[in-house]
């Protein structure tokens, strides 16, 4: 992957000094590095503030009884036995993408994948994750509302029956198709 950005940045500049465009290309390189680091900021804020609130969860117990409020929603998502760490993993992991934390709920994901894999084959619940984790259902959607403040937006949060709806249909659309999977692949 390095490499083919390399190329896009190498080309981009041959481009630019051959057709004269030079300064407005290192003017647009020197306004970009200056907007992205000002996005990051603005959305590093938000994520330390979630990623922090899912630590204290952990730490006060609540993950757990989150857990164990969650299991009916699991034991229907994941038909199969996940095991309890796979099951705390992916119930912080669902919490995490619910508030919009999609940075925070990386490695939650990650952590429940190695928790459902079995060697190299992708297991039913591991793809079932996949899908669970990639459509992610959002109540808050907080990057994407850190974003649009970042962008100078009155109302960062009237997004949300949009982003309610689209989820809502994603995550629905995601895990019938697992199982309808699911049920070919093993029929």
């Amino acid at each position: 992957m390095a490499w083919i950005w390399g190329v896009l940045v190498a080309a981009s500049t041959v481009v630019g000094i051959v057709t004269g465009n030079g300064e407005g290309l290192g003017t647009a390189a020197v306004e970009g590095a200056k907007s992205a680091v000002t996005l990051v900021m603005g959305i590093g804020g938000v994520t330390c503030l979630w990623t922090g609130v899912m630590e204290i969860l952990e730490r006060s117990g609540l993950s757990a009884g989150l857990a164990r409020i969650t299991r009916p929603v699991i034991s229907v998502i994941f038909p199969d036995s996940i095991g309890e760490d796979a099951e705390k993993n992916i119930s912080a992991n669902m919490s995490a993408n619910l508030l919009g934390l999609g940075n925070a709920a990386t490695p939650l994901g990650i952590a429940a994948a190695k928790e459902l894999s079995e060697g190299d084959a992708a297991t039913d619940n591991l793809c079932t994750l996949v899908v669970l984790n990639t459509a992610s259902i959002q109540l808050i959607p907080t990057t994407a509302a850190a974003l649009r403040a970042s962008f100078g937006a009155a109302s960062p949060f009237d997004i949300i029956p949009a982003v309610w709806f689209t989820s809502a249909i994603s995550v629905t659309a995601g895990l019938a198709a697992a199982g309808l999977f699911r049920k070919l692949w093993r029929g």
